[in-house]
């Protein structure tokens, strides 16, 4: 059997999965099945998270399994079991995408999905830790739109887990404090009260997230924009910030750019000379180091700094020259 006859069976199977079980979620009994599980002793936490992976797989609501698994293990161990199925099966839903779709979608994306690549492809990680703190798509569409991307399956399994870290505390205690205030359980109200703080975390998060992203943003400067300035205008002083060895390496360099590697700048900045209102671009592989170079130059008196976005990598990707 070919490997293009394989992912077209796997594909289809995937999809009518995916189709059946939105069709006939609302027939799915949660009561049965966490009776079910309840009743399965030492077998209860892997049964739960089987079908916690199922679920997240297979497009079904995982809020209400969330809230289960609160009501099920309790608060600690219930976070523990709901973080695990859900990034396991964003996992899978990752790989399913990557190795059975990748290559035709990257041919036909267009609008959000072009946007979320293309987000993935300059951000890496930090894209991932963003939309898992800040809902911008749907968890399940998202965990098959990331398999699409060129991104390393351990940066997004690590940014999931740690970045979904915050909402699953807060849904797992309420389905804790759903099965307290059905038994009868002790300081009920003190459970409540800590139950709604996390649930208003959980809902400012995504505010406090924005205004930080934005904040960290507003002084980079898109590679377009830096080609026009250096064409259009000299009085733009380009700070590479890369090691010697990068500077003259495979990505080379941009003509008349200034080098200070970012552990040299601290020492190095009588070089840049006492017009702290010029205008200083920093650019290096990505914009991690150049990010760094941006707080030394602006805590020492520099007031127009900005940071080129995604550096040298989306210079040469746009195939600007290099020296």
């Amino acid at each position: 059997m070919s490997k293009v006859l394989l992912r077209v069976i796997l594909f289809s199977l995937l999809g009518i999965g995916i189709v059946m079980a939105i069709l006939f979620r609302d027939a799915i009994d949660t009561q049965a099945i966490q009776n079910w599980i309840e009743q399965s002793g030492a077998l209860a936490p892997l049964l739960f998270m089987l079908i916690y992976v199922l679920a997240t797989v297979f497009f079904l609501p995982g809020s209400v399994l969330t809230l289960a698994g609160g009501a099920l293990f309790g608060p600690v161990m219930g976070v523990f079991y709901n973080l695990t199925a859900a990034t396991i099966g964003a996992i899978l839903s990752f790989l399913a995408a990557r190795y059975l779709a990748s290559d035709w979608v990257a041919k036909k994306s267009a609008g959000r999905l072009k946007q979320l690549i293309s987000g993935v492809e300059n951000e890496g990680w930090r894209f991932v830790a963003f939309v898992r703190l800040v809902p911008v798509f749907p968890f399940n569409l998202l965990n098959y739109a990331f398999g699409l991307t060129k991104i390393k399956l351990l940066d997004y399994s690590l940014a999931t887990y740690i970045c979904m870290l915050p909402g699953a505390i807060a849904y797992t205690y309420l389905g804790y404090i759903g099965r307290e205030a059905a038994t009868g359980g002790e300081g009920l109200i003190q459970k409540v009260l800590l139950a709604l703080a996390l649930l208003a975390i959980v809902a400012f998060l995504p505010r406090f997230i924005n205004q930080y992203r934005n904040a960290s943003q507003k002084n980079m400067m898109v590679i377009t924009d830096l080609k026009q300035h250096l064409d259009e205008s000299d009085d733009v002083l380009l700070l590479d910030v890369r090691t010697n060895e990068d500077y003259i390496g495979e990505q080379g360099h941009i003509d008349g750019s200034v080098l200070i590697p970012v552990e040299q700048l601290e020492q190095r900045l009588a070089e840049l000379g006492d017009d702290f209102n010029k205008t200083i671009v920093t650019i290096c592989r990505t914009d991690r180091k150049s990010s760094q170079a941006s707080k030394i130059l602006s805590s020492n008196g520099f007031t127009n700094v900005h940071i080129a976005k995604m550096g040298m990598t989306d210079w040469i990707k746009k195939g600007f020259p290099t020296a």
